[in-house]
């Protein structure tokens, strides 16, 4: 049986601090350009998230400074390994050194009481 041969997109993007990223990946693989790790928070108010929608403090949801709204992202905690699947639908955060912000729901699903540190991986 023939193998197929992996299908590459090309991307360019902007990160934050003026750096950029450009090339090939295979479709479905993880780029450098998705893929951070640093610290995460949670957060429990809000009326509206800036995409518009009501805020669910409950909900597996997250902000996140640059990616856009709907993307999905793997969160894993790297102090226990757990990890949810959250949805982007806010910007932030607005905290210095911190890479996303989950709602509680999503912060509670992995075992963050406060601040931990975390990698995030986009899903396709």
């Amino acid at each position: 049986m023939m193998s197929a041969k992996p299908v590459r997109r090309s991307i360019a993007v902007i990160l934050g601090g003026g750096l950029a990223l450009a090339g090939s990946w295979p479709l479905g693989a993880v780029s450098p350009a998705q893929a951070q790790s640093g610290r995460a928070s949670w957060y429990a108010s809000g009326q509206r998230t800036a995409s518009g929608e009501r805020f669910n403090p409950n909900g597996l949801t997250a902000a996140h400074r640059s990616l856009p709204f709907g993307t999905r992202v793997r969160v894993t905690n790297q102090a226990n390994g757990r990890s949810v699947v959250v949805r982007i639908n806010d910007r932030g955060p607005f905290a210095g050194g911190r890479v996303i912000d989950l709602a509680r729901g999503s912060a509670r699903a992995i075992g963050i009481s406060g601040t931990a540190r975390v990698a995030l991986a986009v899903v396709d």
